[in-house]
């Protein structure tokens, strides 16, 4: 009944296929939420295969609808209890994959098989988020296996709609605060910094999308005729891009630059590189905003970007001048960023450019988080993961891209901790997805060590206050 014990296990969980016969299960519930047809496939994937193997571990749990009337996916809460008196983890992954892109595929049986090729375990999910779940369920049941309880609470949310915006979650996560109350959340998703290094974040980036546009007039004119008497809203629009962002990836706009970065995190970033990865571009070193590290460029700034511009037919261009433009802009933002008032920011900086006339969209956001680096719970994390591997592992205050960590941080108001176990390369949500089989194994050895070491130090853990109800039916 020892720590080595349950890391022996755990790496003996993969290597004997039980792991991949678990994750295979679940790859082939073909749980595409962008399809309407996936609904019961959804719902099965939470009634018939997460919740019966949670039970399995001395949960119970319950399939919830979707309070987004607009959404067929469901939400499963699992609750595993062992005792007032200890800390409570939320535990959260989801379920849903995006298109499976079946006739693209190139490697493996396509995306809703499981095959192994080499170090690489393809299929649809298998980076994004089955797998990723399902290593930390596996790690739970080999630490359960061994001591015969974990020393601490267990709250289990599985979500069925991440791909598509996570609708439903926040109204969810609101309406049952009280059942989901916890001391922290512990998740896994996204991309390790690279293949070998075992990586914390703490937060997420936000994102907001909003589009520029510009129509002078009905119909495109002759450039013979019209050119040099009409204005081009291709050039225009080109130009009132170019005063908020420059040549060189600059945000100009002084609203929609960050605080500066806090000491902390940028002592956390330090040292570290990003790329380098079989499969990575290259990174542009003279790209964004001046006197930063790559690592404080990607992980603690703003960026403007244009998704796409349009203006005529690009396919198939005719000598003439055209009535509109439009560009897709895309803003990923840090915690400290007001953007309560993005739209009319961007409005007033363009009239007073010259652009008045140019139209910006309502934009959809999606917050940013950041736990501070200093937070006990990082720290545990941290130590833990030094005594599995013998290395630190790289510390991102915040993921570059962007997670609903908002609905964890600020509605259930939990410290969050994500452990990634993919990495940047993986093809997720393109064909061929895929994890890789080291990095799989050394995740399961990491979050065994993290469940015991989590049970070992529960009475030094920080706690929140709030009642846990005793549940039925758990140990």
């Amino acid at each position: 009944m020892t720590r080595d014990a349950a890391l022996a296990a755990a790496r003996a969980h993969f290597d004997s296929g039980a792991f991949l016969a678990d994750l295979a299960r679940r790859v082939a519930c073909r749980t595409e939420s962008q399809d309407p047809a996936s609904g019961p496939a959804l719902t099965s994937y939470l009634a018939d295969e997460i919740g019966p193997s949670l039970a399995t571990l001395g949960f119970t749990f319950a399939i919830h609808p979707n309070p987004d009337a607009h959404f067929f996916g469901p939400f499963l809460v699992g609750q595993r209890h062992e005792g007032d008196g200890l800390p409570t983890v939320l535990v959260y992954g989801h379920g849903d994959v995006i298109r499976g892109q079946d006739k693209s595929w190139t490697r493996g049986a396509g995306p809703w098989q499981v095959k192994v090729d080499g170090e690489r375990i393809y299929g649809r999910g298998t980076a994004d988020n089955k797998g990723q779940h399902s290593i930390n369920l596996a790690a739970l049941a080999q630490v359960l296996a061994v001591r015969g309880r974990l020393g601490f609470n267990v709250k289990w949310l599985l979500e069925t709609g991440e791909e598509t915006g996570s609708p439903g979650l926040a109204a969810f996560c609101a309406a049952h605060r009280d059942e989901l109350a916890a001391d922290a959340l512990i998740a896994s998703d996204g991309p390790r910094i690279s293949r070998d290094r075992p990586t914390l974040f703490l937060g997420s980036r936000g994102v907001a999308n909003f589009d520029l546009s510009l129509d002078l007039r009905d119909g495109a004119h002759h450039s013979g005729n019209w050119g040099g008497l009409l204005r081009n809203p291709g050039t225009v629009l080109a130009n009132a891009i170019a005063s908020m962002v420059d040549g060189r990836g600059r945000i100009l706009v002084p609203a929609l630059r960050p605080p500066p970065i806090p000491a902390n995190v940028r002592a956390a970033l330090a040292g570290l590189t990003f790329g380098g990865d079989a499969g990575d571009p290259a990174v542009d070193a003279e790209w964004g905003e001046p006197g930063l590290t790559p690592a404080e460029r990607v992980i603690a700034w703003n960026t403007l970007e244009v998704l796409a511009c349009r203006a005529g037919n690009p396919d198939h261009p005719v000598n003439a001048i055209p009535p509109s433009a439009k560009a897709a802009m895309h803003m990923r933002f840090v915690v400290g960023t007001d953007v309560s008032r993005l739209r009319a920011v961007v409005r007033d900086h363009l009239a007073q450019h010259g652009f008045g006339d140019v139209d910006v969209s309502e934009p959809v956001v999606m917050a940013a988080t950041r736990l501070d680096p200093d937070n006990a719970w990082v720290r545990f994390a941290q130590d833990s993961i030094l005594r599995t591997t013998g290395s630190p592992p790289a510390l991102l205050p915040n993921l570059g891209g962007s997670l609903p960590n908002d609905v964890f941080a600020d509605i259930l108001g939990l410290p969050t901790v994500w452990v990634p176990h993919s990495y940047a390369a993986c093809s997720q949500h393109a064909p061929d997805e895929h994890l890789l089989a080291p990095v799989v194994r050394e995740a399961l050895a990491i979050m065994a060590g993290l469940w015991w070491d989590l049970g070992d130090q529960a009475a030094a853990l920080p706690r929140r206050r709030f009642v846990v109800p005793a549940q039925a039916g758990t140990q």
